[in-house]
């Protein structure tokens, strides 16, 4: 399988040979937007330049204002918690499940403040959260719900798509994610006010642009007394090169996904019958579509650490992992309040989750965009003959 194939190449050649005429600029952009709230049963999807920008303007649109809190994970990458950070609200961590390494439920609950005007959730690593308990926190509250699936295409939460529950939900195809571009990214939603918010916020607040509509018209531009923007907006908007990647690979993501199952299901393989490396779990239900392999070393010996497994691992001749990222309140920007939250001083106490704290030290990720499987069998039986080794 190709991750990048001649259909792809076409739609970009496309582009290339329009030279960005103006009256063409828009053409993969409105066809991609349109593929998208097809495939997840949206209303309205709005096109950005990358994933980051997509979670910063749902949390504008809903009309969240600085000071106001966001709960997140404080197991994600902090590009979640900057798309608050970047509107000037607060982002309040919320502990994961031991299980399936998701935000927990119970501990959103539990830092709920009047200040909460939504909760983000991230479908970590490719499997959703458990949306029931979450949804009927957020009725229960008043709370908006922003889904942040940039690591999830066609995950599953009980026979509906992680793209169909939140207010917003967000999209990435940035270069790992299983739909690129290289980068950029997509926000879907159900409600016109709020897409309508989302296109003007996302183009530099101009009046002419709408919910379905994200170019201004000829006769716009070249009024001497037109008004262009009534609020303001960011230069968010995805390229027509972006958009035409990302045509190509929506109009292939099923095999996409596809292939990474098969590659999950090797290492589960690999795996099964011993009790090092504890997997993600997937609860009845869900669909795991595995950006990767998500696993924790179950072992708390000082010699045979995160590192030592992962040394052996390539020497054996594997292709080595990824670890999870260090959690966001940790990062020195929230440590040491850098440039966020004037007057407002959030504090951020070392093990302020302790489920995500133990799950962070010990994750291995595991890749599983190998689009050649002999290749990702040629990793298990690594991955096999490492667990062997180490737990001698």
């Amino acid at each position: 399988m190709e991750r990048i194939s001649k259909l792809e190449r076409d739609y970009v050649n496309q582009v290339l040979d329009s030279a960005f005429a103006t009256s063409l600029n828009s053409v993969f952009n409105n066809r991609l937007e349109n593929t998208f709230t097809k495939k997840f049963n949206q209303a309205y999807a709005i096109g950005h330049c990358n994933g980051t920008a997509t979670l910063h303007t749902a949390v504008a649109a809903l009309g969240i204002q600085p000071g106001d809190e966001v709960i997140v994970p404080a197991l994600t990458m902090t590009s979640t918690s900057f798309g608050v950070l970047h509107n000037g609200s607060i982002p309040v961590f919320a502990d994961s499940d031991l299980d399936t390494f998701e935000i927990s439920a119970e501990s959103i609950e539990k830092v709920i403040t009047p200040k909460t005007k939504a909760v983000m959730t991230v479908s970590l690593f490719g499997l959703a959260p458990d949306y029931d308990k979450i949804l009927d926190i957020c009725k229960r509250h008043n709370l908006y719900l922003i889904e942040d699936n940039a690591e999830c295409y066609l995950g599953k939460y009980k026979g509906k798509y992680v793209g169909e529950f939140g207010d917003f939900s967000s999209f990435s195809f940035q270069a790992s994610k299983h739909l690129t571009a290289g980068e950029g990214g997509m926000l879907l939603c159900n409600k016109e006010e709020l897409a309508d918010n989302a296109r003007r916020f996302n183009c530099l607040g101009y009046a002419g642009v709408n919910a379905r509509q994200g170019k201004i018209t000829r006769n716009d531009i070249q009024d001497p007394q037109y008004s262009r923007h009534i609020s303001l907006g960011f230069n968010y908007r995805m390229s027509e090169l972006q958009a035409a990647c990302a045509l190509g690979q929506l109009e292939r993501v099923d095999e996409l996904v596809s292939n990474r199952i098969e590659v999950a299901k090797i290492f589960d393989e690999a795996i099964k019958d011993q009790n090092l490396l504890k997997r993600q779990a997937e609860p009845e239900g869900y669909v795991n579509s595995y950006w990767s392999y998500s696993m924790v070393l179950s072992t708390d010996c000082p010699e045979k650490d995160w590192y030592a497994f992962r040394d052996l691992f390539q020497v054996n001749g594997g292709d080595g992992y990824y670890a999870a990222w260090k959690l966001s309140y940790n990062e020195p920007l929230f440590q040491n309040q850098i440039q966020h939250m004037p007057g407002v001083w959030q504090k951020y106490d070392a093990n302020l989750c302790p489920n995500a704290e133990y799950l962070q030290k010990r994750m291995i990720q595991l890749k599983t965009n190998y689009w050649n499987l002999d290749e990702a069998r040629k990793q298990a039986e690594i991955l096999h003959k490492t667990i062997e080794q180490f737990i001698k």
